[in-house]
């Protein structure tokens, strides 16, 4: 029996400020979603999936308005309803679930607060039911000491946890539908499968339509019951997720699928000494030891890559390597001479030597300060270049990075898309001409068609300036791509550690074949017989 449709949306149009102006960003996009369905939005930045998914909800964010199109949610009319009608709906009958659960959430409540706000309000249950049912749905969403947890402050728990208490949030008023805007993208591959499956059984157990926003087709092929893709604001194509995943019609569709086929050529072994070498480091935030007796190196000319889930250790590696985290033991080498363990122990040689690119270029890049300006303060304090030299670094800079001087170099950060931002992130890394860079994670939130792009770049500059990478990342296709050696983390200890080819070849160490199975694959069946494997193992 076919199921009733819960929302039509017809010739949708929006549009979003454009300088003085106005310009067409999601033009004449029409959508049906049946009530229990799945269905997953797909493109690239900017291709306007979270503009559309919002607009389901009758809403548009700052500098974007809906100019055309209906969009009806149960016989209700959102374009039109009055905003008390619409506000009414949000988090009663439609809910939403951000990307970035530590941004949403209000750091100064706890989660249970938080969970109660929405039934309260909506006169869905009283206080003391609320709290019972957040209980119960922590329990259901997995989250360890369900009976606790929800007395927490969000940065008392882990990232995934709180995405999942998010997700748990939504559900709260048991919506009809919720918007999943990229709900697992900047989480490790074992807790983004944590997630997925909570999401996943929720909206089962439920019988809850969702709509599922994601530029990661595997992801998204576990979770869908069908697929839209989208480019520049109007569909390429849609249907059913196996019906897409094995017969893409269009071209652009099968170019998302083939995207991750970019891979560095194999190096050979290095035979050169060490450019940086952590050696037996062992560090604590206070009491709570953090590191244990970790040690690798890192040759000129090479990425290593630095893997594990959240709270294994890599960021803080870079904290020590930087300066920002005193060891309390052992060293880090540079050009085998030891470096001061604080910051300010470091000389400004050592410290250009050593630069780091930083996961979010939204929060890591001055808002205020233009492109000329952002490059150009490291080429400044470390070369001591002023006036036309300057002038000339930052737009060789910027050659560099792919941009042009004369279209870019006055811009804003808030001028450029997310690929752009990281793009100006390397340029201020090379500003200071270092030997070693950190990338910190510098790919995860970032669609896989301009990830591949930085990827290249990355590995052109590379080999054009014989940098050493320290890729800090949870994404194993992206270490295949890139990395020359691996290195695996666990709770501070270094697991193991070896050139890409043997680390991916068995027989591995089971935390590292836990890694390497939670990859999702683009089968819609994967994540069922994974969870299926693991509940056969014993214990």
């Amino acid at each position: 029996m076919a199921r009733e449709i819960l929302l039509k949306i017809e010739g949708l149009r929006i549009e979003g400020r454009a300088g003085d102006g106005w310009t067409e960003i999601v033009k004449g996009i029409d959508l049906t979603l049946h009530k229990g369905e799945v269905l997953g939005l797909i493109g690239e930045s900017g291709a306007g999936k979270s503009t559309v998914g919002l607009a389901a909800m009758g809403f548009a964010r700052d500098g974007c308005r809906i100019t055309g199109g209906s969009i009806m949610f149960d016989g209700i009319d959102l374009r039109t309803a009055p905003e008390p009608q619409r506000r009414a709906l949000r988090g009663a009958r439609i809910a939403y679930v951000a990307q970035s659960a530590a941004a949403s959430f209000n750091p100064a409540h706890k989660l249970i607060d938080q969970y109660c706000e929405a039934p309260v309000i909506h006169a869905v249950m009283d206080r003391a039911r609320a709290e019972h049912d957040a209980i119960d749905l922590y329990r259901r969403m997995q989250l360890p000491n369900p009976e606790d947890i929800g007395f927490r402050y969000p940065h008392q728990v882990s990232g995934g946890q709180l995405q999942r208490a998010m997700t748990a949030m939504a559900m709260a008023c048991r919506p009809d539908l919720i918007i999943f805007d990229e709900p697992t993208t900047a989480l490790d591959v074992t807790t983004q499968i944590e997630v997925l499956a909570a999401i996943r059984d929720i909206v089962r157990q439920f019988d809850t339509a969702a709509i599922y926003i994601t530029h990661d087709l595997a992801v998204v092929a576990q979770a869908a019951d069908r697929i839209k893709v989208l480019l520049r604001g109007q569909e390429v194509e849609e249907a059913p997720t196996r019906t897409m995943l094995a017969a893409p019609r269009e071209d652009y569709t099968r170019s998302l699928w083939a995207v991750r086929s970019f891979a560095r050529p194999e190096q050979p072994p290095p035979t050169d000494a060490p450019i940086l070498s952590v050696r037996n480091v062992t560090a604590a935030y206070g009491k709570v030891a953090v590191l244990e007796d970790v040690s690798f190196d890192i040759h000129p000319g090479r990425t290593i890559a630095i893997v594990g889930e959240s709270g294994s250790g890599k960021s803080t590696a870079a904290r020590v390597i930087t300066g920002l985290l005193p060891p309390k033991s052992g060293a880090v080498l540079f050009e085998g001479k030891p470096l001061p363990p604080a910051l300010k122990g470091r000389k400004r040689d050592q410290l250009r030597q050593v630069q780091m690119i930083y996961q979010m270029a939204d929060t890591a890049l001055n808002p205020k300060l233009r492109l000329r300006e952002l490059i150009g303060r490291p080429a400044q304090m470390y070369l001591g270049l002023e006036g036309k030299a300057l002038e000339t670094r930052v737009r060789d800079l910027l050659d560099l990075i792919e941009l042009d001087p004369d279209t870019y170099i006055d811009r804003l950060p808030g001028e450029l898309s997310g690929g752009q931002k990281q793009r100006i992130g390397i340029a201020r890394a090379l500003a200071a001409e270092p030997k070693v860079i950190i990338c910190d994670e510098v790919t995860s939130a970032l669609d896989q068609i301009v990830q591949e792009g930085i990827l290249k770049l990355l590995t052109r500059l590379q080999d054009e300036f014989r940098l050493a990478y320290m890729f800090i990342t949870h994404d194993l296709a992206t270490v295949r791509a890139i990395a020359d050696d691996v290195v695996v983390m666990q709770k501070g200890r270094v697991i193991e550690q070896g050139p890409k080819a043997r680390m991916f070849t068995p027989p591995h160490e089971p935390y590292t074949e836990l890694l390497l199975s939670s990859v999702p694959e683009m089968d819609p069946d994967w994540l069922t017989r994974l969870l299926d494997r693991r509940a056969a193992l014993p214990g």
